[in-house]
């Protein structure tokens, strides 16, 4: 099958690898020619950081336009910047240039499946995947399916992702944030909200979690937590608690005091918390040795 990607940023390339590893022909499109240039070195950089042959960079073909890019696929995944203005100008070009039966997915955050194809002509082939990052290592995809998505075009992406090494989750409703980031973002309200009300500090919040709950992540979800402690216990602590918590529409005052500040985080050296140049680097080795350890057990 022919895969089209629409953007060689960071999501793009590592997209287009996961399904160059799945045998897939790949074509990659991005509007910088200096992105296009250099995904075949990232490609067999993250190959190569994987212990895997490097031969699957070679099914990835480069594209000086979108038109050539999407013109002969089966399957388009746009990877544009997290702008709904520009995603919709990419899908009007993609709508236009790819063929009428292939299937065409945003990759996006947040924004919902219907906000970006909004002005489509035709939507039943178009979805939501919402690929994690890094996405060549981390195994989930959010498939969403948009009020007027065909289901069909969902279990086909389903099946593409699943034979590609994925594993994927059809999310049923288009929501904004769909499961994950929802899930993720009301965990970071009430981790600002902690700090903002002087509770803590952002290096306690983040102690905890990392060294109490967070080591359970990965083999015990919430729900099978909740049934695990008995939900007539989950009952009893929500009754008393949940009144407790944030419900802040709006982001932390603290969060929002540190932008003015021009504090953006590790890229600048301050953010909720203060940060070396060899601190920041230390936490991405750490993460990216993290996640190669994962994908590594994972593939036995």
């Amino acid at each position: 099958m022919r895969i089209g990607v629409v953007g060689a940023g960071l999501m793009g390339h590592g997209i287009a690898l996961v399904f160059a590893r799945a045998g897939h022909d790949v074509a990659i499109y991005d509007e910088s020619p200096d992105a296009l240039a250099t995904v075949h070195r990232r490609v067999r950089e993250n190959l190569q950081a994987m212990g895997l042959p490097l031969d699957a960079a070679e099914r990835i073909a480069l594209s000086p336009t979108l038109e050539g890019a999407v013109s002969d696929a089966a399957v388009v995944i746009e990877a544009a910047f997290e702008d709904l203005g520009v995603k919709r100008a990419v899908f009007r070009e993609i709508e236009a240039a790819a063929p009428r039966d292939a299937i065409v997915a945003t990759n996006t955050s947040v924004m919902t499946v219907g906000d970006v194809t909004a002005e489509a002509r035709t939507p039943g082939r178009m979805l939501g995947t919402h690929w994690w990052n890094p996405p060549h290592l981390i195994p989930l995809v959010e498939v969403v399916q948009g009020e007027r998505t065909d289901p069909a075009a969902v279990h086909e992406m389903l099946a593409l992702l699943e034979g590609a090494g994925k594993s994927p989750v059809h999310v049923r409703r288009d929501v904004p944030g769909f499961v994950g980031n929802r899930l993720q973002h009301a965990l970071w309200r009430e981790a600002f909200a902690l700090v903002d009300e002087g509770v803590c500090d952002a290096e306690t919040v983040d102690r905890v979690v990392k060294q109490s709950f967070g080591l359970r992540l990965a083999v015990l979800g919430p729900i099978e937590n909740a049934d695990l402690v008995g939900l007539d216990m989950t009952e009893a602590i929500h009754r008393y608690l949940l009144p407790h918590l944030s419900r802040e529409t709006v982001p932390s005052k603290t969060l929002t005091q540190h932008l003015q500040r021009g504090e953006m985080g590790m890229k600048s050296g301050q953010g909720m918390r203060s940060w070396s140049q060899e601190q920041a680097d230390g936490v991405r080795t750490a993460l990216a040795a993290h996640l190669l350890r994962l994908a590594a057990e994972r593939r036995g």
